[in-house]
């Protein structure tokens, strides 16, 4: 989805010193680890140091000088779909109008705003240091949202994404999904079942799938706040739902193992990710999100 011109950037909504490229077309999807709750969309626990808490982060000057030039330049909506960091930072304005309403009114509980961290190569968190290798990941001890915007190249040089604004749109708001599993309670079945075709890690990753589709459907034409997504075009959709086929877990492993192995499932198939981002996305409902009480997670109920 494109943001209105008029769109008004909250700069500080993100912070850490990654830098962001241009290119509205640049790919997106998910990425992440399961290592103290360490959750995201796609690897497995390569690159994090969770033992130590060891391997340091960005230098904090030229963290400073980054996010001092990241405020200059996105400011508008316009930025925002020239710049992608400036589109990360839309996106997360666009999650957070819509989670602060829909979480409290279908739910009861109040909204908590996430962190969001851009970075370079490598970073700390609350859940120990990170590299790249993890790809887009939430950590739930300090409640924050990390990715390397590389990622997004290297999810249509490396997977065959076709890329796209949605695409790159719906990491971060799989990430987000995270986050509100954290808040309602479903995120722990992630380590309590870590591995299998239908292993709790699974179901905690079809759900922010659902989760992060929900947002698509309540944020596009929402006018209300400060970030003016636009509608949804099929092209868009189809290629938010690309992103979610080429990161699925049968589709990794045939790449690069040349076989697939359901034992080793921790993200879903290809065609689980679809499913369930288009459920959340069709319905609107988070009832329709839950992954936990189904037999068949290759068949949404609202599908």
């Amino acid at each position: 989805m494109s943001f209105d011109n008029s769109s008004q950037l909250d700069a500080s909504r993100v912070g850490g010193g990654g830098r962001g490229g241009r290119g509205i077309a640049v790919g997106g999807g998910l990425g992440g680890a399961l290592l103290l709750l360490v959750v995201g969309l796609l690897f497995g626990q390569d690159g994090i140091d969770a033992i130590t808490g060891g391997g340091g982060g960005e230098d904090t000057g030229s963290q400073t000088a980054v996010e001092q030039e990241r405020a200059e330049r996105c400011q508008t909506g316009e930025d925002a779909n020239q710049y992608t960091d400036c589109r990360m930072i839309a996106t997360a304005q666009s999650l957070d109008q819509f989670w602060e309403e829909y979480l409290p009114r279908t739910t009861g509980e109040e909204y908590v705003m996430p962190g969001v961290e851009l970075f370079e190569g490598q970073v700390g968190t609350g859940c120990g240091a990170a590299s790249s290798a993890v790809g887009p990941f939430y950590c739930p001890a300090d409640q924050t949202a990390y990715l390397d915007v590389a990622f997004f190249d290297e999810l249509q040089t490396q997977f065959g994404a076709e890329g796209g604004p949605l695409a790159e749109e719906y990491v971060l708001a799989h990430e987000f999904g995270h986050h509100i599993q954290n808040q309602i309670g479903t995120l722990g079945y992630a380590q309590q079942d870590p591995q299998g075709p239908e292993s709790g890690a699974v179901r905690v990753e079809l759900q922010a799938d659902c989760l992060a589709g929900l947002w698509a459907n309540g944020a596009a034409g929402d006018t209300s706040g400060a970030v003016d997504l636009g509608d949804i075009s099929q092209e868009e959709l189809d290629q938010a739902l690309n992103a979610a086929e080429v990161i699925g877990d049968d589709r990794i492993q045939e790449t690069t193992q040349g076989r697939v192995s359901p034992e080793a499932f921790t993200h879903g198939t290809s065609a689980q990710r679809q499913a369930w981002f288009y459920a959340g996305y069709r319905t609107g409902d988070i009832n329709q999100c839950d992954t936990f009480s189904v037999r068949d997670l290759d068949s949404p109920p609202a599908l």
